[in-house]
């Protein structure tokens, strides 16, 4: 429990969004919220958030303004356009925890600073069930004393919160972290898939390689496949946990600013062709770790026709 009461205005009441304001209020904050979809806003509301009419009704009476929202172009259109920035009093902090791209962070914090606000960028890491448990990982962008003063709210919401730098660093650690992830979870995926087919159990190779140099978070937390991890998305059927869509979003900016900044990044391009390609089909409501049974099908359809044309083959030759 917090000893200083903030009011905080909380845009974004969503899967991230709706925990994150709970804890807030399990704090002792004042939280009031706002979300276009009303179901989202009343279970906010059952856990103690105060309901706002309009986001700039929230943002009039705040010490500060936290925005979860999809994406960059919806944070930009809600500071300007739909009056947010206007609507606060002069000197409010503004936290983004979004994950946006690094250009539309910077000229959030531009806009921000334009109107006489001082801002953040914090995207987020733990997921749905961070968010619920107060566990998150805040990466945060913008000037130090800004950093201090949110960092006692991030504190409620996360067990660690890194200042990565000025304006869009958190962003850029956030988009660099998630490419590692979603690599190395492709890779884990691959390599359960081949000790399948060479007659490895899952439990098996999970023994040596979260002992061996094999080791990751993608292995040991967020295990792909059922039984060695019980806690892993694998054991509900992949319902998130992060879904395929958002680490297919994150990959997305990733490989944009790769092509931007002219870097040779052969697997970090890969991955997110492969996230968006199940994220739009199979994945769309799956957790991305659930992206191993894409492999799985994928491979089993190259080994069938590969079999197959081995035994036209052989029976042409035959003949």
């Amino acid at each position: 429990m917090t000893t200083t009461t903030t009011t905080v205005a909380f845009i974004g009441l969503g899967h991230m969004g709706g925990p994150m304001a709970a804890n807030l209020v399990k704090a002792g904050h004042r939280v009031l919220g706002h979300d276009l979809v009303e179901t989202s806003l009343a279970a906010a509301v059952e856990s103690g958030v105060e309901r706002a009419k309009s986001a700039a009704e929230a943002a009039a009476v705040a010490d500060v303004v936290i925005t979860m929202l999809p994406a960059g172009r919806h944070v930009l259109s809600l500071y300007g356009q739909e009056g947010l920035l206007a609507a606060a009093r002069p000197g409010t902090l503004f936290v983004d925890c979004s994950t946006i791209d690094v250009a539309d962070s910077r000229a959030a914090h531009a806009a921000a600073a334009a109107a006489g606000h001082r801002s953040l960028d914090a995207p987020v890491s733990g997921g749905v069930v961070g968010a619920e448990a107060g566990t998150l990982t805040f990466m945060a962008g913008g000037e130090e004393a800004a950093f201090a003063e949110a960092e006692p709210l991030l504190a409620v919401m996360g067990k660690k919160a890194v200042h990565c730098g000025g304006a869009g660093a958190g962003q850029a650690a956030k988009i660099c972290n998630n490419m590692i992830l979603g690599v190395s979870m492709i890779a884990v995926s691959e390599a359960f898939v081949l000790a399948e087919s060479l007659g490895l159990s899952d439990q098996a190779l999970y023994d040596v390689a979260s002992a061996a140099s094999g080791q990751c978070w993608a292995l040991t937390v967020n295990c792909p496949v059922p039984g060695p991890v019980p806690t892993s998305p694998a054991n509900r059927d992949y319902r998130p946990g992060f879904a395929a869509p958002l680490m297919a979003k994150d990959l997305g900016l990733a490989a944009n600013a790769l092509r931007a900044g002219g870097i040779d990044a052969e697997l970090g391009l890969r991955a997110a062709e492969l996230y968006a390609r199940f994220a739009e089909g199979a994945g769309a409501e799956q957790d991305f770790s659930g992206i191993v049974r894409a492999i799985r099908a994928a491979s089993t359809a190259t080994t069938d026709t590969a079999s197959t044309a081995t035994t036209v083959t052989e029976k042409g030759t035959t003949a």
